[in-house]
């Protein structure tokens, strides 16, 4: 049996305008122009053959038809909104797709990835990088690892760790450059910097009362590069001590000295609630935890 219903995209127009009873609002809900809300709505008119707004200079009224209208859209848009987000719940059987800043997934999760395969060997890990701000979108991700201080709107966030500064170079370079003394000695040295974080060196010298003229030293697009510029003696970086907690008990990078500066900011873990009746998301995103307090 043919259904008789207008237009889609006119009754998501009309139903977001109805409910603000303001064209433009309801444009800025729906990321149109005001003119494309009432062009929308003259479409949805001209199908009903009758008008669901009154319009008085600036003010606007549903008509007795157009108050009919909304309330029947609204239980529709309800359900529609229901059985989407039950859809969603569903899991997706043994995938989860993580976001991360790269430098947090070479140090970080790279070396411990092999345990949480031996736990859940069904479940497939996807990985997306970046080394710039990232932001929840629950269609670019299922997890998401950020950096910063507050807790976006609308998104769950857990706090993985804080975020934890302490010097690292590899021993050839700490014995070339030997002896020293004080941190003010390492102004004179070749100093590492991400772009990202360009005031970590600043901060540390600040928080040990150093001057520090921040004279540019080898400036890197991402921490990664950095700590690996560190590794091959190339000079000296502001480390995230828990990111490379692996790499500073092998050896691989030392800390000519050990005075943290512990900041704010944090590193978080960030997913939508429907990620809460997912079972694989708990799997990944629990492990995740456990990892952080060990």
């Amino acid at each position: 049996m043919r259904r008789n219903v207008p237009p889609l995209n006119p009754l998501r127009v009309f139903e977001a305008a109805a409910r603000h009873t303001h064209f433009t609002r309801a444009a800025d809900e729906l990321g149109i122009t005001q003119a494309a809300v009432s062009r929308q709505i003259s479409v949805l008119e001209k199908w009903l053959g009758v008008p669901l707004f009154e319009r008085r200079h600036t003010e606007l009224r549903l008509t007795q038809a157009g108050t009919r209208y909304l309330q029947s859209l609204r239980q529709a848009f309800d359900i529609i909104d229901e059985s989407t987000t039950s859809i969603l719940s569903e899991p997706v059987q043994g995938k989860v797709t993580l976001c991360s800043f790269a430098t947090f997934a070479h140090f970080w999760l790279m070396p411990r990835l092999t345990r949480f395969r031996q736990r859940h060997p069904d479940i497939q890990v996807d990985f997306l990088t970046s080394v710039a701000s990232i932001e929840f979108r629950r269609d670019q991700a299922d997890l998401i690892i950020t950096h910063g201080i507050a807790k976006p709107e609308g998104v769950i966030a857990q706090k993985i760790f804080s975020d934890v500064l302490v010097p690292v170079c590899s021993p050839q370079f700490l014995e070339k450059n030997a002896p020293l003394s004080d941190p003010a000695d390492l102004r004179k040295l070749t100093l590492l910097h991400s772009r990202y974080r360009s005031n970590d060196w600043g901060e540390w010298f600040a928080s040990l009362g150093i001057e520090f003229d921040s004279r540019p030293g080898l400036m890197f697009p991402g921490s990664t590069l950095a700590y690996q510029a560190a590794k091959e003696g190339i000079g000296i970086a502001m480390g995230q001590y828990r990111i490379l907690e692996a790499e500073i008990a092998s050896g691989t990078l030392v800390t000519p000295f050990d005075h943290r500066l512990e900041r704010a900011t944090g590193y978080y873990l960030l997913h939508s609630k429907h990620a809460l009746h997912d079972q694989n998301i708990a799997a990944f995103r629990n492990w995740i935890m456990e990892e952080a307090v060990q």
